[in-house]
């Protein structure tokens, strides 16, 4: 069915096309705008396409190229299977098959997950899994937990923005809450690890090339490019093949954990599901016993 913003423009040209097709028709699908062979094209195959800013012209520009792209598809699947070596035809009919059997029956499988697997995660689960595993989550790159703010160049009032970034007392952040519409970019987040490599991108004057001067530990620092003036705080770094901070790795771990519980819900699923099939005789398997 198409909907009712579909319904007045597509009408017009059905019925442009249908009072032109039925000269040449004597068949019972009445609703058929084209046919190849045994093989119909319908107006509700149709009809979704058809957007609601389409003028009439249009719409019937479209219908007509559709109609002849459908047809020569359908001509050459037609010659194809006329034409193609037989065991060719066999594959890719099993692809096909296999491909089918392979999209039906995953669809169902994440709908039973959705359904029936539990997707919630303790904390102390995932605390007790990163304790077991630790020693596997060693740092690919540098991360940091920091605080800066970029400010326009010639920005007036840069010695009290910085003195109040570095001290960041509750007071310090109300005021410079109350004037951050006037920075380019701020970070005062910083219970937040951050990889380096995003480091890199928000503060460009730090590279990979320099990082060993700029992030360490409890580190203020002022920098300036074209773009404008940067004001880092750094409160804390871990080093390449440093063991990943629980709170950082956090994310991966319940990840690694949803999908094993995937897993084991589909195993015991599929388990479930050939017990009841043999126990209705459903489903058996034929041996050769001599």
């Amino acid at each position: 069915m198409y909907s009712k913003q579909h319904a007045f423009p597509f009408l017009a040209v059905c019925i442009t096309f249908l009072l032109f097709a039925s000269c040449n028709r004597n068949d019972a699908n009445q609703n058929a705008l084209a046919r190849v062979g045994k093989n119909y094209l319908y107006l509700e195959d149709v009809a979704p396409l058809i957007t609601e800013g389409m003028s009439k012209t249009d719409s019937v520009s479209f219908v007509t190229s559709y109609i002849n792209n459908w047809a020569s598809d359908q001509l050459l699947l037609s010659k194809s299977k006329i034409n193609l070596p037989e065991d060719r035809l066999k594959t890719f009919d099993a692809l096909v098959e296999e491909y089918r059997t392979d999209l039906y029956t995953r669809a169902y499988k994440e709908a039973l997950i959705a359904q029936g697997a539990d997707s919630l995660i303790s904390t102390a689960q995932l605390e007790a899994f990163y304790e077991k595993e630790k020693e596997n989550f060693k740092l690919k790159e540098r991360i940091a937990r920091l605080r800066f703010i970029e400010l326009p160049q010639n920005f007036l009032n840069k010695d009290e923005v910085s003195s109040r970034l570095r001290r960041f007392k509750k007071d310090d952040v109300k005021w410079l809450d109350s004037i951050g519409v006037q920075f380019k970019k701020l970070n005062f987040n910083d219970s937040i690890w951050v990889r380096s490599s995003r480091i890199f991108e928000e503060i460009p004057p730090i590279t990979f090339e320099n990082q060993d001067r700029y992030l360490k530990k409890s580190q203020f620092f002022e920098l300036e490019d074209s773009l404008g003036v940067y004001l880092v705080k750094i409160e804390e770094v871990k080093q390449l093949n440093d063991v990943a901070p629980f709170s950082f790795i956090t994310p991966t771990i319940k990840q690694v954990l949803l999908s094993r519980r995937k897993i084991n819900y589909l195993r015991k699923l599929e388990t479930e599901i050939i017990d009841e099939a043999i126990k209705d005789k459903e489903f058996e398997v034929f041996t050769d016993e001599k």
